[in-house]
């Protein structure tokens, strides 16, 4: 178990020194999603199931996700994308191979018994699940919403802030008409703009 943390330990800071590293954005998201994976089986490791799972679907998934929706938005338009070689039937092998692995590793974690966790921080030890056990869902649940609440609203409005403004610097530099004046006036110079043109 201590071999095994030392050399996440180490998987850890050499994906988080990558992902500050890298040239490309893109090779970053990948860094940071190598990132995302050895913390979950971290949580794995100290027998905290749930807060694995919440690290991949919330972390890997949504996160991820953002964080790839804004390197979309901010390379837009700077240059056309070209269609690359279909590579779908080279990775549609390991894909299945990878998919069948993992759902032998969740079958048998729902075969097996449940495991008892040690106490940790004064939370009583039982099996995984149960409320009040180190890392169930109340034991986060109450983490979160009363130790850890304003990080973790702080957090959010981080994130909504960059959404916005990754929307303003990405979106069109049409101006906005705020008033009906101001309508009118576009209005009418597009229509003087028309008579001129048909002069010509």
């Amino acid at each position: 178990m201590t071999v095994a943390f030392w050399i996440l330990a180490l998987l850890l800071i050499a994906s988080a020194i990558f992902v500050i590293t890298a040239q490309k954005p893109v090779h970053s998201v990948a860094g940071l999603l190598a990132h995302f994976l050895f913390l979950a089986i971290t949580y794995f490791m100290l027998s905290a199931e749930f807060l694995g799972v919440i690290q991949l679907i919330v972390y890997s998934g949504a996160i991820l996700m953002l964080f790839v929706f804004v390197i979309a938005l901010l390379s837009s338009g700077v240059a056309p994308f070209a269609v690359g070689p279909d590579r779908l039937p080279k990775i549609a092998a390991p894909a299945v191979v990878i998919i069948a692995i993992l759902l032998g590793f969740v079958a048998y974690a729902v075969s097996r018994e449940p495991a008892v966790t040690p106490a940790l921080h004064g939370v009583a030890s039982g099996p995984v699940g149960t409320a009040g056990v180190f890392g169930s869902v109340a034991d986060f649940g109450h983490a979160l919403f009363t130790l850890n609440l304003l990080p973790f609203e702080i957090t959010a409005f981080i994130l909504m802030v960059a959404v916005v403004g990754v929307i303003l610097l990405a979106g069109d530099h049409v101006p906005y008409v705020p008033t009906r004046r101001r309508a009118r006036l576009v209005e009418s110079d597009m229509r003087e703009a028309i008579v001129r043109a048909g002069e010509e």
